[in-house]
């Protein structure tokens, strides 16, 4: 009977580690450095639920609320960004599917000199809000009951998502640092997690593959020009490892290319950077879960190069009615 317990009490910790990621991955559209968190896209029970609490200090020479990712050399952007939302597993046709909201926030202030002007701009209150869809493809069925989740196993899982930004967010034609974008934006990516070795917590080890493109809308008023920007290709990788049943890290890759803006017929350059990275994870009870990260661009070196760091804190909540009414019949 104990050895029951036991594992009840493991797949229910588990199912609840897997829920509080969810939110996450509303992070994508608007994240400083365009990427999901690790692990994101783990798969959880049917009918999980997640709520984030995410902040973000970056810095760099472009506007971290824009994912094209504009360069502007010479300039120097300090941004704080608060990321809440929410997140939900479903089940559709057998396979696991979650949609995911995002409503970002925050303040920019951002400095440019040319010769001996220098040009200071600051904003602050909503961007844009955000809305994922996935679908896993290629794995293992959707979680639906306690059982499916005490034997599932990734092995080699692909997902197809798809995100839309809604410029809806606070923007003023008369800057060009600004939380709303003015335009429509979003993402089509095929997220794969690859299961290397046991699926065991405290021992669980994956690759993680994120190819994906961002297509853009035009802005007809950015600044009294118009802005249109060629689609961006994104591959995005990461290694994470289990340290204990409850820490886990990660090492984290990402590669931009194209995202060319032209500006009124004037074109620019597009985007070749290369950005590198950590995670640690930390899960703090069977509800709330804690992720600290660094990201930063590393051939960053000339003027026109994307330029950008920044840290992130999220604490995230997640729960599931039927694990939630196991543990009440357990007295937990």
């Amino acid at each position: 009977m104990n050895d029951e317990n036991g594992s009840v009490r493991r797949v229910v910790r588990l199912a609840l580690a897997l829920a509080s990621l969810l939110a996450l991955g509303a992070l994508a559209p608007a994240g400083a450095s365009a990427q999901v968190p690790p692990r994101f896209y783990w798969k959880s029970l049917s009918g999980a639920n997640a709520v984030p609490l995410i902040v973000n200090s970056i810095s760099g020479n472009t506007n971290p609320f824009d994912p094209s990712h504009l360069v502007t050399p010479g300039a120097n952007v300090d941004a704080t960004l608060a990321l809440p939302g929410y997140a939900r597993t479903f089940s559709l046709g057998g396979r696991a599917a979650l949609v995911a909201v995002l409503a970002p926030m925050g303040r920019l202030s951002g400095e440019v000199t040319a010769g001996e002007a220098t040009v200071r701009e600051t904003a602050r209150g909503f961007g844009d809000p955000t809305i994922e869809i996935g679908v896993n493809l290629v794995g293992p069925p959707a979680q639906k009951n306690l059982v499916d989740a005490l034997r599932y196993e990734p092995g080699f899982s692909l997902d197809l998502i798809a995100d839309l930004a809604v410029p809806i967010g606070e923007y003023d034609n008369t800057r060009s640092l600004n939380l709303g974008q003015n335009r429509w934006y979003g993402r089509l990516g095929a997220p794969i997690v690859w299961q290397l070795g046991p699926w065991v917590p405290g021992r669980r080890t994956t690759l993680e593959l994120l190819p994906a493109v961002w297509l853009f809308g035009t802005n007809d008023d950015f600044v009294g020009r118009t802005l249109e920007t060629d689609p961006m290709f994104q591959v995005q990788a990461n290694l994470t490892r289990d340290f204990t049943e409850r820490i886990w890290g990660s090492l984290d890759g990402v590669w931009y290319t194209g995202g060319k803006a032209t500006i009124d017929g004037v074109e620019g350059e597009k985007l070749d950077n290369l950005g590198i990275g950590i995670t640690l994870g930390y899960q703090i009870n069977d509800n709330l879960g804690l992720t600290v990260g660094y990201k930063s661009t590393i051939n960053d070196g000339a003027p026109g190069d994307l330029q950008m760091d920044g840290f992130m804190v999220s604490l995230v909540a997640g729960w599931h009615p039927i694990i939630e009414g196991a543990k009440r019949l357990k007295g937990e």
